[in-house]
């Protein structure tokens, strides 16, 4: 894909991945959709990216949301490439959460994020083209201590882009799935504890992670690549990463199964 005149809606804008993802698609000539909970913040992002629409709202609100949409679709007459970044991440043994923190988490990081993706696919295929790209994570390839609800939402995620993927593939609609490691973002400061407070505290592993900067160029590089499962991380989580990496071929044999027919023929059976 080549950026250039492109319209990139980003959620989860207004600080870390979001904001380098949208300075980043700026510099190489997008056009730039930018979302998240926090107005200012979102503007002084936008003050940096050339040609930008501000679009605030909380991605938990489906009406919200679909206004958004609409807004998102008729700025530029379309939306080339969707990036479903918003989330929360946890830092809580499984023993002392309490149930609420789990729904939390997945309705921002699973369902919110179905949302998006559902609320632009009929565009999309419509127009026989465009980008869906979602943020999992390496704890959406592997179960990490500490993360059981955060790792619960994004193997989900995972599971929906995968899917989503095989259907559009006869639609002309890609759909790319990143998996970062550790990136020097607030993530574990805003993480949720057990009883569904911010933390407050980063890790050493996350203040030591990859540049938002860097890792945002990677993923886009990827994107532009074609890559439909990209893992951006080092040292032992990019080793858990590309050790659960789902082969190519696997990928090409589910849209084989699609281009047979086989929604077709599952639907005339029912």
């Amino acid at each position: 894909m080549d950026f250039t005149g492109k319209v990139a809606w980003i959620t989860g804008a207004s600080s870390g991945i979001g904001a380098a993802l949208a300075r980043e698609l700026a510099a190489r000539g997008a056009r730039v959709v930018l979302s998240g909970r926090d107005a200012a913040r979102l503007e002084a992002v936008a003050a940096k990216c050339g040609q930008a629409l501000v679009l605030p709202f909380d991605v938990r609100d489906e009406s919200a949301l679909a206004e958004a949409t609409s807004r998102a679709i008729g700025w530029q007459g379309g939306v080339d490439l969707a990036i479903a970044n918003a989330g929360i991440s946890q830092r809580s043994r499984a023993l002392g959460t309490a149930m609420e923190v789990y729904r939390t988490i997945i309705e921002v990081d699973l369902i919110a994020q179905i949302a998006f993706a559902q609320g632009l696919i009929g565009h999309m295929a419509a127009r026989g083209s465009g980008a869906l790209v979602f943020i999992s994570s390496i704890a959406g390839k592997v179960g990490v201590p500490m993360r059981t609800a955060y790792c619960a939402a994004k193997f989900g995620l995972a599971g929906y882009a995968d899917a989503l993927r095989a259907e559009l593939s006869i639609n002309g609609v890609a759909v790319h799935t990143i998996y970062p490691g550790s990136v020097a973002t607030n993530v574990s400061r805003n993480a949720l504890t057990g009883e569904g407070r911010a933390r407050g505290r980063s890790d050493k592993a996350i203040d030591n992670g990859i540049p938002a900067e860097v890792a945002a160029a990677a993923m886009l590089d990827a994107i532009a690549r074609g890559e439909r499962e990209v893992i951006i991380a080092e040292g032992a989580e990019k080793a858990m990463g590309e050790a659960r990496r789902t082969p190519d071929a696997l990928f090409d044999q589910v849209a084989a199964m699609v281009a047979s027919g086989y929604m077709d023929k599952l639907e005339a059976a029912e």
